[in-house]
C-alpha cells in the first residue's frame, strides 16, 4: 500500500469514527506523527478528503473536519436519487441489451434468496451490503452515460449519500424487515420499468428508492443504537432536529 493511500484510508476512518471532531483543525505536522507517514502523503490525503467533502479548507490555510446538518444529509440523498433516477430513465429510453438486463436481474434474484429468511445474521447483512452495492453499480452502468456516472461517483463519496449508508442502522430498528422488503420491491420495479422502456416510471421509482434512506434516517435520529451504526454519525451537528 502506498503512503498516500495509507494516509487517506487512516484519516478517513479517524473522521468517520469520530476520533477527529467536527470543526477540528488538522495540522500536517501532527498528522505525520499520528498516521506514521511523511508530510507529502498527508498533504495529498487532506486535499483528497476536502474534494470528497469530509474536510473544508480554512480561510487562513489548512483544513477542518466538516460538520453536517440533517439538511445536508437530505440534500445528498435527494441528489443521489435524482442522478440514479436519471440513469434509470436514460436506460429505459435508450434501451439495454438482454445480457445487461439479465445481469441486474440475477442480482435481484440473489437478494430475493437472501430475504427468504425471517432474520439476517451479521454475515448475511454483509452479503446484502455487497449485493446492494452491486445492484446500484449495475443500474448506473445501464444508462451508459459517462456524465451521470462521473457526477454520481462524486455524490456517493459524501457521508450518508451512498446506497449502503443506512443499511446497518436499518437492521437495528424494529420492523426493519419491512424496509428491506420495500427496498427489494423497488429494486425489482426499477428493473421492470427499464425493461419495458417506461422511462418516467423508472425515474420515479429510483428517486423514491433513494428517499427510503431518509425514512431510516428519521427513525435513527431518535434511536442512538441505530444512529451509531451509521458511518460518520458523529459528524451530524443537529441530531435533535
Amino acid at each position: 500500500m502506498s503512503q498516500t493511500i495509507k494516509a487517506l484510508i487512516s484519516l478517513r476512518e479517524l473522521i468517520l469514527n469520530g476520533d477527529l471532531a467536527p470543526g477540528e483543525r488538522l495540522l500536517e505536522v501532527g498528522l505525520v506523527d499520528q498516521l506514521g507517514v511523511s508530510r507529502t502523503p498527508v498533504r495529498a490525503a487532506l486535499a483528497r478528503l476536502a474534494d470528497e467533502g469530509l474536510l473544508e479548507k480554512m480561510a487562513g490555510g489548512g483544513y477542518a473536519v466538516r460538520e453536517f446538518t440533517v439538511h445536508d444529509i437530505h440534500d445528498s440523498v435527494e441528489m443521489r436519487g435524482t442522478l440514479e433516477g436519471m440513469a434509470a430513465r436514460l436506460a429505459a429510453e435508450r434501451g439495454v441489451s438482454v445480457l445487461s438486463i439479465s445481469k441486474i436481474k440475477e442480482c435481484v434474484a440473489s437478494i430475493d434468496d437472501l430475504l427468504n429468511k425471517t432474520e439476517l445474521a451479521s454475515e448475511e447483512i454483509a452479503c446484502y451490503l455487497e449485493l446492494n452495492e452491486l445492484y446500484h453499480r449495475q443500474l448506473l452502468r445501464l444508462s451508459e452515460s459517462f456524465v451521470v456516472e462521473r457526477m454520481l461517483e462524486r455524490i456517493v463519496t459524501l457521508p450518508f449519500a451512498s446506497p449502503n449508508a443506512f443499511v446497518i442502522a436499518q437492521s437495528e430498528i424494529g420492523q426493519s424487515w419491512k424496509v428491506f422488503l420495500v427496498a427489494q420491491e423497488q429494486h425489482r420495479g426499477i428493473v421492470e420499468a427499464i425493461e419495458n422502456r417506461e422511462g418516467m416510471r423508472a425515474e420515479a421509482l429510483a428517486r423514491e428508492h433513494a428517499r427510503l434512506s431518509l425514512r431510516v434516517l428519521r427513525t435513527a435520529l431518535k434511536n442512538k443504537a441505530a444512529l451509531d451504526q451509521v458511518p460518520g454519525s458523529k459528524l451530524i451537528s443537529n441530531v435533535a432536529a
